[in-house]
């Protein structure tokens, strides 16, 4: 009798083991999805620690323009310009016509010609120029308070423009995404102000970045701690989101999935690049969200490597790497 009870018991754990082994390979195959391109080639690096021209105190903001990268100096309070060889070009500095007060620029990006810089501690979106030579300070927008133009934030993270001209911010406090005119008056907001929203899609939990397509308008938000990328029309319409199991705020190391999604670009191509904070690496994926490949830089020590992403138009990809203070250049692996 107990040999028969032992024996029974024995085939019941066999049976639980074989059903989890299937259960994790069916997991795997259904929200693991395998490489489709190979990782992008390491090329250059420049800068390094410090406050002198050319070096970097926590870079984290880049953007791509012809052959000028700039690049949020963030704790030295400036952005600096730099040609695609790295060579020191200049900088946007506290002033009259630059950056307010102890700026703390976070991510950058360039639509219509203009830099749009996210000044974290001041609360406000600065616009500038690029046409014409030096980065003219064309409008600031924004203030913890409503400002006389309508547009209040705490703490953004990132902005852009759509193809018409209209601002797109992530408000990484107040938990929401706001569409702006180009003066700074209220469109649209996408998120409930102060609320956090972990699972379902148009809700965010510390955005901390946007980015949009050039040629039709979508939209795409990283959701910082929710660990994944949202998708929204130029109206704010949410699409769809990807990160980990059905976007839910489950946070993992494989592919597709985040631990922290701190910034994000589109490429000539339309592909989506999204920084990876706590996983050290930048992911590719399709405009629909389909995972092509991951690369980046291990850490050695204490803090993180890949902070902020930027794509030239020739598909060349700049990051910036807090670990060691320097911009990063990336090359798909064809083009070695």
């Amino acid at each position: 009798m107990l040999r028969r009870l032992a024996k029974s018991i024995g085939w019941i754990a066999a049976a639980a083991v074989g059903l989890g082994i299937t259960l994790a390979l069916i997991v795997w195959i259904a929200f693991i999805p395998s490489r489709k391109e190979p990782p992008y080639t390491l090329t250059a690096t420049w800068g390094g620690p410090g406050n002198a021209p050319g070096q970097l105190n926590d870079p984290n903001g880049i953007a791509v323009r012809g052959n000028r990268v700039y690049v949020a100096d963030s704790r030295n309070h400036r952005v600096q310009i730099f040609d695609r060889q790295g060579n020191y070009q200049g900088q946007i500095a506290v002033g009259t016509d630059g950056l307010k007060p102890s700026a703390r620029p976070m991510n950058l990006n360039i639509a219509g010609g203009k830099l749009y810089v996210a000044d974290y501690w001041n609360d406000v979106v600065q616009v500038y120029s690029l046409d014409g030579g030096a980065p003219t300070l064309i409008e600031t927008l924004g203030s913890k308070a409503s400002s006389p133009k309508g547009a209040h934030f705490r703490s953004p993270g990132g902005a852009s423009a759509l193809p018409n001209g209209d601002i797109v911010v992530a408000d990484f406090y107040n938990q929401r995404v706001q569409i702006l005119t180009p003066q700074g008056q209220l469109i649209h907001q996408i998120g409930k102000t102060g609320h956090k929203a972990y699972i379902s899609g148009g809700g965010f939990n510390y955005p901390t970045d946007v980015a949009v397509n050039s040629s039709n308008g979508t939209i795409y938000v990283a959701d910082g701690y929710n660990d994944r990328i949202q998708e929204f029309t130029p109206e704010g319409r949410f699409i769809r989101k990807w990160g980990g199991p059905f976007g839910m705020n489950i946070k993992g190391s494989f592919n597709g999935w985040f631990r922290t999604v701190t910034s994000v670009a589109v490429g000539p191509q339309g592909n989506v690049f999204a920084v990876d904070e706590e996983n050290y690496r930048v992911q590719k994926f399709t405009p629909q969200g389909r995972f092509l490949t991951a690369f980046g830089t291990p850490s050695k020590g204490a803090g993180y490597t890949e902070e902020a992403v930027a794509v030239a138009a020739d598909g060349t990809v700049y990051t910036t790497n807090l670990s060691t203070n320097q911009v990063q250049v990336w090359k798909p692996a064809r083009s070695r």
